[in-house]
């Protein structure tokens, strides 16, 4: 860079740390994207960096308090040096709006869920100017955008990694769960055209990526939206069904995709033509993420999901029969408003009829802005919903153990992630069912790579086996570095 004088100047560097689920991870590769694009540098600790992005959540439990407990830290930082600044972004800053600056008057920049492309234009405007904050109340809708509406993938990206990628593929929620703040601070649900779907994936594919995951809040009722208007719009020939099933088809026909997975998909939407779109696409792995929340259909009810634990297991029954060698997980909250001995005792007895391969398990913990936040007569009593997480944890871990275990024996084809985190001299890599596999090789292969392990045994949450051979060589070319926390 240039300075005022023509002084060749450093460039400034920036560092992004990231909260919460896989839809800020792909709003952070966006934001670190276009911060490059103005010329900033990444860097991997904040002792080096000029500017430092918190990518926040409002969904996880405490994040407010391990925003602020974060800012508390930075103002020290900031204070160090003159000219450093600090970008306060995502969920929870579209939920607290100006209240982030009311705790942290410090703070340079705040920039809301619905305005992830103006980043890089906004800590430029701080700095000269002072401290910003902006939250709009819906996505940015253009009809000369080649999207129609400012989608994160539509965005340049500096990717956590260069062999997969996440594809958005709508955003926002239509959905009224009662314990969910996503519709508060994602907005309405709206679908991203299909033909730029596939255009994206087949740049990604290019590039060398051979997996994507397609990303949604309710990624199977894709299209709809889109289909609704068509009529509106006089397009009589539009069917009033989600294009999901035909997105799965298209994106697993791209040339160089080896594996497509999505998430997440809602139980009350899913269809018969996805799994048969599964079946039918070589490339859609074996793998399904099923959220139950609960298996107490009057919990269910009280939580607004739109099903009963009778047809969360007929569809998941459903799923396994069309998919052979089907993997599914699941989120089950335990302890919910009202939630009853029963109702667990039903929760415990669907996930044991279900058979789960995992589980992300969570104690109830409220959201302000959400229903079941204001259902304070309600609460269960925190030792209870501890005593209860155990329980269900044993359930989940048998199934999770017993499926891992029918693996032992098995060839399982793994996509090279690189050295164990415990053990480097020890490579991991994940199945076609997202299974972790920790193997040694003769020699390295680099992240990216497939390899076919013989599975020798086997754990809850992992499997370990030898080394067969490499059946891929890695296709990408660089790796970028975004922290996730």
């Amino acid at each position: 860079m240039v300075g005022s004088l023509g002084r060749v100047t450093d460039p400034r560097r920036y560092i992004v740390r990231t909260y919460g689920c896989q839809m800020n991870e792909h709003d952070s590769e966006r934001i670190a994207g276009l911060l490059e694009a103005d010329g900033l540098v990444p860097v991997t600790s904040e002792a080096d960096a000029d500017v430092v992005v918190l990518n926040t959540c409002c969904i996880r439990e405490n994040a407010d308090n391990k925003l602020y407990g974060n800012l508390g830290h930075l103002k020290t930082w900031k204070g160090e040096r003159d000219g450093r600044q600090i970008v306060v972004s995502g969920c929870l800053a579209q939920k607290d709006r100006d209240g982030v600056r009311g705790r942290a008057a410090y703070v340079d920049v705040v920039l809301g869920t619905h305005n992830v492309h103006r980043a890089a234009e906004l800590v430029r405007e701080a700095k000269e100017n002072g401290p910003i904050t902006e939250i709009l109340d819906a996505a940015v809708v253009d009809a000369e955008l080649v999207d129609g509406a400012m989608f994160p993938s539509a965005l340049p990206a500096k990717r956590t990694s260069s062999y997969n990628a996440w594809v958005t593929i709508q955003i926002g929620c239509d959905n009224n769960c009662a314990f969910c703040i996503v519709p508060a601070v994602r907005g309405e649900e709206m679908s991203r055209p299909f033909a730029d779907i596939v255009a994206e994936v087949e740049s990604l594919a290019a590039a060398g990526v051979t997996e994507v995951t397609l990303l949604g809040q309710n990624v199977n009722s894709y299209g709809r939206d889109i289909q609704v208007a068509a009529r509106r719009g006089g397009d009589a020939s539009a069917a009033l069904r989600p294009l999901f099933a035909d997105l799965l088809k298209a994106v697993g026909s791209v040339g160089g995709i080896r594996r497509v997975r999505y998430t997440s998909p809602h139980p009350k939407d899913m269809r018969p033509e996805t799994f048969a779109a599964m079946a039918a696409t070589a490339a859609v792995c074996e793998q399904l993420h099923y959220p139950l929340q609960s298996g107490s259909d009057r919990v269910l009810s009280l939580m607004h999901r739109g099903y009963t634990a009778e047809r969360f297991l007929q569809r998941l029954a459903e799923a396994r029969r069309v998919v052979p060698d089907l993997a599914v997980s699941t989120d089950i909250i335990v302890g919910f408003p009202g939630e009853t001995d029963d109702d667990f005792a039903d929760t415990l007895a669907v996930a044991a009829e279900a058979k789960f391969d995992d589980a992300f398990t969570f104690i109830f913990s409220p959201r302000p802005g959400t229903e079941a936040a204001s259902m304070t007569d309600e609460f269960v009593n925190p030792g209870v919903a501890g005593e209860r997480f155990d329980r269900l944890r044993i359930v989940i871990e048998r199934s999770s153990l017993a499926a891992n275990t029918a693996r032992i024996g098995r060839i399982e084809e793994v996509l090279v992630e690189g050295p164990s985190k415990r053990n480097p001299d020890v490579l991991s890599g994940r199945t076609r069912q997202h299974r972790l596999v920790h193997f040694a090789a003769p020699e390295p292969l680099r992240a990216g790579a497939y390899a076919t392990v013989e599975i020798a045994t086997a754990a809850p949450h992992h499997l370990t086996g030898r080394f067969v051979e490499q059946t891929a060589e890695a296709q990408h070319r660089v790796r970028i570095p975004v922290a996730v926390l």
